[in-house]
């Protein structure tokens, strides 16, 4: 949200590139420890894939339909409250939809759990 605004793109141009940069730093914040524990490029990608997609996917969809529907947020500039009100907002409610679903899937051993028992200790 951040960089499109900045650079005064579309709404549209926005969230897509709000989307993608999303899942790469997520897939990549979870790979890397996961390529310094000694896992191939290939195995930490799978990890990365099967433990954050769900959880990213559900924050992207609630944030980004949160900053839409709030009026003026996408529209707000860098140095606008209803901007960084409403991003913050946005990010809270996004990462507590997602909550129970990590917490789900761990419990039944997928998602984070998986990726847990790869990480040097």
């Amino acid at each position: 949200m951040v960089v499109g605004t900045a650079l005064t793109w579309s709404n549209r141009a926005t969230i897509a590139l709000s989307i993608v940069l999303a899942f790469v730093f997520g897939y990549a914040l979870t790979a890397m420890p996961l390529l310094r524990a000694g896992l191939t490029i290939g195995s930490a990608a799978g990890l990365a894939f099967a433990s954050d997609t769900i959880s990213i996917a559900i924050m992207e969809i609630i944030d980004n339909l949160l900053m839409v529907v709030i009026p003026g947020a996408m529209d707000a500039g860098l140095g606008s409250t209803l901007f960084w009100g409403s991003l913050a907002g946005s990010l809270i409610v996004a990462g507590a939809a997602a909550f129970p679903v990590n917490r789900w899937l761990i419990q039944r051993g997928r998602g984070h759990a998986v990726v847990h028992r790869h990480h040097d200790h």
